[in-house]
């Protein structure tokens, strides 16, 4: 992925509170384990406020049969905001 603009590699999936039964790829993220994938922070748009940037780590979740692939930042105080690769 390219550093350049990597808001046209990411679509925003959701931005809501920790624990709210989100689900990327049938995985029920909130009830795995985050896997850090190890590359840069990528700065990316508020879900809701584009005009605001925050840092989003990448990270893997899922078992060994689904494994989903996503960049979360907390925006606020228990808010979430969640991206997904494009190409998915």
């Amino acid at each position: 992925m390219g550093a350049e603009n990597p808001s046209k590699e990411w679509r925003a999936v959701h931005i809501g509170f920790e624990g709210d039964g989100l689900k990327i790829g049938g995985v029920d993220i909130w009830k795995q384990d985050w896997r850090r994938v190890k590359m840069n922070p990528l700065r990316l748009p508020h879900p809701a406020y584009p005009q605001q940037t925050h840092s989003y780590e990448v990270y893997d979740a899922g078992g060994e049969t689904q494994i989903v692939r996503f960049a979360a930042s907390e925006l606020s105080n228990g808010v979430w905001g969640f991206y997904v690769p494009a190409q998915n």
